[in-house]
């Protein structure tokens, strides 16, 4: 369910982004506390055509004790990105943007031990969250980032991250990889690839002894940056990643021929419904024909936000970069992605 709320200010970053804070109002301020890594998806009406897009939210969560009076998403812009322009261009203070309440589970629950991240351009967002959240509240916990990014002028969040290395300085590590920039001091120039990660990580950190690592970004650099801590022994269940661009990535598989009539029944705050899926539409096109409240934002396979479980049937997804192995070995799957692969396939997005 999506609810208004208003721009409380706007700031210019960089060139290319801006940080966006929502006001929250008293009678919203419980559905929209957040965990640190969480983001919201938001959306406006443009041409006559509803436009969606998922933010990750920068400020530090709240706890359990307390309700935001305001919410800071960072909105970088993309070329031929519908919300990304207007925010940049458009959108004031006093506007009023459409939000669902917070997602996502790329997140860390503050608490003691030694945690990393990589990430790269606007990745650095939900780390943001994460790592002033964790060093806020845990006075046992460590936090090493190493981001990359093209120049220093195209730099999210400099003063937020400089902040916490002035507040924090014996518990927060900051590493600093620029591919287009020289540095007067530090790393040289170049991107993180895999070699490199190969060869910097160890000499940074204790890298399979870490609590948890924290990769967001493009989808190239998490790739590397995960090949590159389990090539070193770091543990799946300790690697969380989330992707921000997979532009031009193929389908993890060929698509099967789908049956020739497939039924879809699906439960959405607990209604269910039964529908025929037509040639060609996925799983989540199929109920929005008819239930224009259903969950999604990037139907891109990237944003989680349309995870359903899958109580029955068979379904084949064309790519995922947002569920966990642990997920869909748990019987979820991803809306916007999934095609029958059998006659009758059933999913409740409320599970």
């Amino acid at each position: 369910m999506f609810h208004p709320l208003r721009v409380h200010a706007i700031e210019r970053l960089t060139d290319d982004s801006v940080a966006v804070t929502l006001a929250v109002p008293p009678e919203l301020r419980e559905t929209f506390r957040h965990a640190p890594g969480q983001h919201l998806n938001v959306r406006y009406a443009a041409g006559g055509e509803e436009i969606r897009r998922s933010y990750s939210i920068c400020s530090p969560a709240t706890g359990e004790t307390g309700d935001p009076a305001a919410l800071r998403i960072g909105i970088r812009f993309v070329d031929g990105g519908a919300f990304s322009t207007y925010a940049l261009k458009e959108l004031a203070v006093d506007d009023l943007v459409e939000a669902m309440p917070p997602m996502g589970r790329f997140v860390l629950v503050p608490r003691a031990g030694r945690f990393a991240a990589i990430v790269g351009g606007s990745g650095i967002t939900p780390v943001l969250s994460i790592a002033s959240t964790l060093l806020e509240r845990e006075p046992d916990a460590t936090f090493c980032l190493i981001r990359s990014d093209r120049t220093a002028g195209s730099t999210m969040f400099l003063d937020e991250v400089a902040d916490l290395k002035d507040r924090y300085p014996d518990r927060f590590q900051l590493v600093t990889v620029l591919s287009r920039e020289e540095q007067q001091a530090g790393l040289p120039s170049g991107r993180l690839d895999r070699a490199r990660l190969d060869e910097l990580l160890p000499a940074l950190l204790p890298v399979a002894e870490m609590d948890g690592w924290f990769l967001c970004g493009p989808f190239g650099l998490v790739r590397a940056a995960e090949g590159a801590l389990r090539g070193l022994g770091v543990d799946r269940t300790r690697i969380h990643q989330e992707i921000f661009h997979v532009d031009d990535v193929a389908p993890a598989r060929p698509r099967p021929e789908a049956p020739a009539h497939s039924r879809l029944t699906a439960t959405l705050d607990g209604r269910s419904g039964t529908w025929p899926v037509q040639e060609g539409e996925s799983l989540l096109e199929t109920v929005l024909r008819s239930r224009s409240d259903a969950p999604y934002a990037c139907k891109g396979g990237v944003c989680g936000t349309c995870r359903a479980f899958l109580v029955s049937g068979e379904v084949r997804m064309d790519r995922n970069f947002a569920l966990e192995p642990e997920e869909t070995d748990a019987g979820y799957v991803l809306a916007c992605q999934s095609h029958p692969a059998t006659p009758e396939v059933e999913l409740d997005f409320d599970r």
